[in-house]
Parts: C-alpha cells; structure tokens; sequence
C-alpha cells in the first residue's frame, strides 16, 4: 500500500465511500453538490480531533476514525438534524505506518453503514506532528426548526439524555490513572466509541427549547445554554443520571459531592443537554425512551445570572466547569 501515493489512496479507500453519493462526484472533483430536501435547510458543524489530546496515540485507529465522525454526529442531533454526509480533512504524521490509514479507511465504512452517511469530500496531507482528523458533518433540518442553544426560557427543565461521567472515567482507565474495575469496559467504551443521539432529533425539535451536545462536561455546556439565552442556571449533582459502573465508582469515593462534580465535568460523554418546558418533559423523556435512551431532568433555568451547582441542596464550589483546550 506504501506506494499507492496520496491519489492512489484516495482512489482505493476513501473514493468507495463516496460511491452512493450522487453529488460527490466519486471524489474526482475539487467540490461537492449537495442540496437539502425540499422545506428543509442544511446545518453545518466541524470539528478537529488531535492524537495525543482527544484520543490516545496509541488508539485503534478505526476508533480514532469513528470517534471523530461521531462527535460531529453529536452536533448535528443537538440542533434537531439528520445526518446528510461528511468531508474529512486528515493530517497524517511523516512517518504514518499502513495500517493507521487502512484503520482510519475502515472504521469510516463501518460507521457509513450505522449511520447511513456518505464522504463527500476533503483532503489528505502529511506533516511532521500528531495524527490530527478534521471532519465537517453536513445535515438537514425543516426550515425554522432547529434547535439553538439560545432558546431556554426561566422556568425550564435542564434535562440531560443517558447517563453522564462514563467517558471521563473511561479516560481515567485508559489512561492508566484508575485501576480497572467491574465495568470498566462499560467505561472505555463510553470515551472510545461514543453514541451521538442522532435518533433523537425529531425529538429534540419536538420538545426541546434549545440543546446542546455534552462534549466538554455538562455543567459547562448547560452552562454555555444559560449564557446565550441570558439566563442563570441551578445543577443538582445528586439527579446526575448515572451507569452502574459510574455509580459504584461514586459510592467508593470520600467526598461524594467533589466525586459528582468531576462526573459532570469529564466530559466526552456526547449526551443532548436540553432546556424543555416543564410541561413538555414527559413528553420529551418518553420520545427518548421509544428512541432507547432516557432523558433526566438534572438542573431548572431561572432568571438569575451564572450556574450555580448544589449537592443535596447545598452549594458546592467549581473549580472548573468542564474541558477547554486552551
């Protein structure tokens, strides 16, 4: 494979993921045409996943590949939008083996099928740094209906989908910084390979006053929800949905609410954090249910500035919210 060259490589892997895509053209052209349904507008998201800082080095990479696509995915649900197609822009090290862009080739076509998506375009270039995989996720919505992260209301349910803190602690594992326990391949799994909610975008339009995906912790992307829509925000740590693992974990810890507090703001979890109308959470947590998630109201908006979080009804200090890269 060594000797393909870029072109040849383009040509044998990434071109056949483009194949059932009429308007990409088979990757043989500098662009690609792409249209919405008819009612509907596009939504667009990128996003950039570095080795050594959103994933290990050392990772699969057909999980890498996975776990770069699938964050976008997790954009696209937050704003109500069905996956469409994706380009993918990747910088491989001067010195990248084989197997690092067969793997990559692989887990695309892997997640293609899951999510019915096509590659559309991008480019493919070498450097002497990091494996670094850019991809930018295309999708559609009904015009007028996407979900923004500005339309909370006070009054409104923070809710949250599935369970949060698993990827962090799965972080942990692999990193080698917490002993590997009963479920931790829960855990792993949960940081390697997270499942952007996509099923739920009919009902996060349906239901939700505004949302956002759970990638850098819960409490500061609710967060970032309070601040565009103007409004302040309650968390209660001891509502946190959590997963057997996770919650054996907590039970272990001798601080219970500082252990809360670094579930929530682990990030990676790539969870739906939704304002919903009191009167529409119901709904909302039995359309995620007929989806095969759950939806928990953890928080409540008001009219007050900032987030304040509390354990048991007492406040608890945040050192920091939640991940940043810089």
């Amino acid at each position: 494979m060594s000797g393909d060259g870029e072109f040849g490589y383009i040509a044998r892997r990434l071109a056949p993921l483009a194949a059932d895509f009429e308007g990409a053209f088979g990757l043989t052209d500098d662009a690609a045409e792409i249209a919405p349904s008819e009612g509907c507008a596009l939504i667009l998201t990128a996003d950039t996943l570095v080795a050594g800082r959103h994933f290990l080095e050392n990772e699969d990479p057909a999980t890498a590949a996975r776990k770069a696509l699938r964050a976008n995915l997790s954009d696209l649900a937050a704003m109500g939008a069905r996956p469409l197609a994706y380009l993918t822009s990747v910088v491989w090290p001067l010195d990248a083996a084989d197997a690092l862009k067969e793997g990559f080739a692989d887990g695309l076509a892997v997640d293609q099928a899951i999510f019915g998506i096509h590659l559309i375009g991008g480019d493919t270039t070498a450097a002497d740094g990091p494996w670094m995989i850019g991809v930018t996720a295309i999708g559609e919505v009904p015009k007028g209906r996407a979900v923004r992260r500005s339309g909370a209301r006070p009054g409104d349910l923070l809710m949250v989908t599935g369970t949060v803190g698993d990827a962090g602690l799965g972080l942990e594992i692999a990193s080698g910084r917490l002993e590997a326990g009963e479920g931790a391949d829960v855990l792993l799994a949960r940081h390697r390979l997270p499942e952007p909610r996509v099923a739920l975008a009919e009902a996060v339009q349906a239901h939700a006053a505004a949302c956002i995906d759970v990638s850098d912790g819960l409490i500061a992307d609710a967060g970032h929800v309070a601040e565009a829509s103007g409004l302040g925000l309650r968390v209660d740590l001891e509502t946190l949905p959590l997963s057997a693992p996770a919650r054996a974990w907590l039970a272990q810890q001798g601080d219970p609410a500082q252990a809360a507090v670094f579930l929530a703001t682990a990030g990676d979890d790539y969870e739906l954090a939704c304002a919903v109308p009191e009167d529409r959470a119901e709904a909302f947590a039995a359309a995620c249910a007929e989806a095969g998630t759950s939806a928990t109201a953890v928080g409540r908006f008001g009219e007050d500035e900032g987030v304040t979080v509390h354990h048991h009804g007492s406040p608890v200090r945040i050192e920091q919210a939640g991940f940043t890269h810089f």
